[in-house]
């Protein structure tokens, strides 16, 4: 299992990342850039992939857009699903692998918002995705993901961290109404190119008391941008644009390698050949 297939992770999914992002927002911009996105190119109808608790499910869908979304975690479907209820949404929320997923229609538009593409951990299961979803899509259909350039900064930081060396994260107010902390250990393996660890939620009583902790593992790849190109050929697609960060600012195609010095979070706009 990973982090988000836990019931108290999903139900408490949006809390922390409020907290998280409360001073840098490394997505910033996210929801109205897919929703330009689904203006653009959604008209035949946009799948949300790894759509977790539904941050742009539900943004798209309120707005008028037609959009389905799935997770592999069926806890953060059930969030997203009760998030669509209360909206008075109809939607159609689904548990599924996104290397396997079929709702039995073709989309103009797949959706993979902030890591979720990341969170495939081998070069196979990502070469597995691309090709599912290639089927999913109309002739001509789009699909944009994210990654992150690596930083050998960090992945040297995290090369010498044990699963047990826990750093301080954030804290936040949980579904309890309860003070809780969260601790990260994360290492890295450069065979793998993965990203695996730990995860750690301590939640103390209004006193100051601990009265819980839970440990839940998270594995991600980091994928270079020459891996995606090469992907994307492998896979039938052909690379529209490339933009670093979500505000708009766009990658010199015919340089694709000029601007590895920003360090980015990339997002990828493909389009089916």
């Amino acid at each position: 299992m990973d982090l988000h297939d836990y019931k108290d992770v999903a139900e408490n999914y949006d809390r922390y990342l409020e907290a998280m992002y409360s001073e840098f927002d490394a997505h910033e911009g996210f929801q109205e850039f897919y929703f330009g996105l689904a203006k653009k190119y959604g008209g035949g109808g946009v799948v949300d992939i790894a759509c977790g608790t539904g941050a742009v499910l539900l943004y798209l869908a309120e707005r008028g857009i037609e959009i389905d979304g799935t997770d592999l975690s069926e806890e953060m479907c059930k969030v997203a699903a009760s998030k669509a209820k209360a909206k008075n949404l109809d939607l159609n929320i689904y548990p599924s692998d996104m290397t396997k997923f079929d709702s039995g229609r073709k989309y103009s538009l797949a959706i993979i918002a902030r890591s979720g593409f990341m969170h495939l951990p081998s070069s196979k299961l990502q070469r597995e995705a691309l090709l599912n979803i290639r089927e999913r899509l109309l002739p001509g259909g789009i699909l944009t993901f994210n990654t992150f350039d690596p930083s050998p900064v960090v992945q040297a930081e995290q090369m010498n961290t044990s699963s047990d060396d826990y750093s301080f994260r954030l804290e936040y107010i949980n579904t309890n109404g309860n003070k809780e902390k969260i601790y990260n250990a994360i290492s890295y393996n450069p065979f793998l190119q993965q990203m695996h660890g730990n995860w750690k939620f301590v939640e103390y009583d209004k006193d100051g008391n601990i009265i819980g902790e839970r440990i839940r593992p998270l594995l991600m790849r980091q994928t270079y941008r020459s891996e995606i190109f090469l992907l994307a050929e492998l896979c039938g697609y052909e690379i529209l644009d490339i933009y670093r960060g979500y505000l708009g600012d766009k990658e010199d195609l015919s340089e694709p390698m000029s601007a590895a010095k920003y360090k980015s979070n990339l997002i990828w706009i493909l389009q089916k050949k």
